[in-house]
């Protein structure tokens, strides 16, 4: 006995019916079998390629021109092209107003009848009486051209290219390139059709089912969980919110609460609150996005008070910047360079009573910068700070590999650095497993005294954080041009990963 009559087949109900009807037809295309079996295409598919699989059949895919008909095409198929219902409306009451004939899109079938010189107008009053003319009753006894190839269509006949265009400007017909999927028979498959036997299957069980107990007699579907699919696009949201989401969460686990505030500031808050002296280069129209407002409003007269003295004098630790402060300067509007922001209003807005506390930010920021590969001139920021007497620059170092870890590097290291309000001051730096280097995340430390008495009215350790966000999405993502991120290719957005961290 050949190995091919030895072998036993355990086929599905839909590989079974495809199998038997496509032993009557020797070859057919996936498009017309569905059709043909009542059932799904990707049910189609499936089931042939699990057949193509076991030797049962071959698929052959080839590139072709499909053709279907749209609304009107079938609409035509019924009732006749838009100007031959018009000739028909018309030769039933030759004498009936333009107004008062009753089709649908008789504009549309106007101006192809006059087009064709199938129907004449005649003024009457405010109105018009269309006459056909013997062209049009010619036209009208006969199937037209387009007609007889949309009913080629419908039988799958050949119809011409030239025709095909013209049908296509005529919105009868979609036309496109696809793959099309040619099935045929083995000789081993001819073999299992005619021996296999058609057993109706169920795919669930019903409460009749189980009552009268003829779940007994029968055969439960029985599913491939690893068949080849078509693949599926869900809805879903941008990769880089899913990513914001988790690093939200990521800080709210770890007992911070969230700040809020306005993309704008002016430039008390954004730079002099923070102790950046107002002759500072930060300040320059090149680095800053400066708002036409004439003046914005400043905070308490203490707090403004408090901000000029250790810019102008210091204090008992500090000579300041010594220079003159201006008001008119600190009123100034800016959209808001860093998230720092936030953790200045916020600061001012503790009691002594309240400490401990801690506090995160995510938010947009904004600086005058060319695009390139690089840079944004609109990008996240994730701020921190940890208000506490207690606090010390070992804590900071704990929050900030904390953080790191669960964002999936293991390997973190911190080296100090220089920025105008903290001191000690340092910068966060990951291992790269692909690069096989360092790369530089961040900026944190631990605001001077400058920053925080004027603002909290005591000297209390504040540990402080900003971290640019759309380096380490980029650094996830395997993206290489940060722009990259906000193209919203749509074929980028359909395959790249949800955030698993």
């Amino acid at each position: 006995m050949a190995e091919s009559e030895k072998k036993t087949y355990n086929l599905q109900y839909h590989e079974i019916i495809l199998l038997k009807k496509l032993s009557e037809m020797k070859t057919s295309t996936v498009i017309a079998l569905d059709k043909i079996l009542g059932i799904d295409q990707a049910a189609v598919v499936r089931a042939a390629m699990t057949l193509a699989h076991l030797g049962l059949l071959k698929i052959d895919e080839s590139d072709k021109m499909v053709v279907a008909l749209t609304r009107d095409g079938k609409i035509v198929i019924d009732k006749g092209l838009p100007e031959k219902q018009l000739i028909s409306y018309v030769i039933k009451d030759k004498n009936v107003l333009y107004s008062k004939i009753d089709i649908k899109d008789k504009n549309i079938a106007l101006g192809w009848a006059k087009k064709e010189g199938l129907v004449e107008l005649e003024k009457a009053g405010d109105d018009m009486v269309v006459k056909v003319t013997g062209k049009g009753q010619d036209f009208y006894k006969v199937k037209s051209d387009i007609e007889l190839a949309l009913l080629n269509i419908v039988n799958n006949k050949p119809v011409d290219k030239n025709m095909i265009e013209i049908l296509k400007k005529r919105r009868l017909i979609t036309a496109e390139f696809r793959t099309v999927r040619t099935l045929s028979m083995t000789p081993n498959g001819e073999k299992i059709a005619k021996s296999v036997k058609l057993v109706k299957e169920v795919s669930k069980v019903t409460p009749e089912l189980l009552k009268d107990e003829k779940w007994k007699d029968v055969q439960f579907r029985k599913y491939n969980v690893v068949a080849p699919v078509s693949s599926v696009y869900p809805g879903k949201k941008h990769f880089v919110s899913q990513s914001l989401e988790y690093v939200r969460r990521i800080w709210l686990e770890m007992g911070f609460k969230e700040m809020e505030g306005n993309l704008i500031a002016t430039s008390f808050w954004n730079f002099d609150a923070l102790f950046v002296p107002q002759n500072h280069p930060a300040r320059e129209m090149q680095d800053t996005f400066y708002v036409d407002v004439k003046d914005g409003k400043l905070p308490d007269k203490k707090i403004v008070a408090d901000v000029k003295k250790v810019h102008e004098t210091g204090d008992k630790e500090s000579c300041g910047w010594e220079y003159d402060w201006k008001e008119s300067d600190a009123k100034t509007v800016v959209l808001r360079t860093h998230t720092t922001v936030l953790s200045a209003q916020t600061i001012a807005n503790i009691k002594e009573s309240d400490l401990p506390v801690k506090y995160f930010a995510i938010g947009k920021c904004f600086r005058n910068e060319s695009l390139d590969w690089k840079h944004l001139f609109e990008f996240y920021q994730m701020e921190g700070i940890v208000v506490d007497k207690n606090a010390n620059f070992k804590q900071l170092l704990g929050y900030l590999k904390q953080f790191y870890k669960k964002m999936g590097y293991t390997a973190v290291r911190i080296r100090p650095a220089y920025f105008p309000y903290t001191e000690m001051s340092c910068e966060v730096e990951v291992f790269h497993p692909l690069k096989k280097e360092w790369v530089e995340l961040g900026g944190a430390g631990i605001f001077r005294p400058e920053v925080v008495k004027p603002l909290l009215g005591i000297d209390v350790p504040v540990l402080a954080w900003g971290q640019g966000l759309e380096r380490i999405l980029s650094e996830y993502y395997k993206i290489t041009d940060i722009r990259d991120l906000y193209k919203n290719d749509v074929s980028k957005l359909r395959s790249t990963k949800l955030w698993m961290w």
